[in-house]
């Protein structure tokens, strides 16, 4: 097995996780910023107020790219495994 072999593995599996992660991370990002300004605008500072509607919108969120995920997931590691007899070549 090469370095270069090593290395596309491991951009493959960056790159999977950033296209994973990165609808429930931007849903996160774009709630927390809207509770934070509605937080300043009202000066209520409750950390539970945050919390809540995040964990709601990520919950909507992953019930609906949640097999988008998993569906990348599997296809993924399918490659991973059908390419193991090639690496050790």
């Amino acid at each position: 097995m090469d370095t270069s072999a090593v290395v596309e593995l491991a951009t493959q599996a960056l790159w999977i996780t950033v296209l994973v992660s990165a609808p429930l991370l931007a849903v996160a990002l774009f709630v927390g910023l809207v509770v934070g300004i509605i937080q300043a605008a009202t000066s209520v500072n409750e950390a539970t107020l945050s919390f809540i509607p995040k964990l709601l919108v990520m919950a909507l969120t992953l019930a609906v790219v949640g097999s988008w995920q998993i569906t990348t997931l599997v296809d993924y590691t399918r490659s991973l495994f059908q390419r193991i007899p090639s690496l050790f070549t």
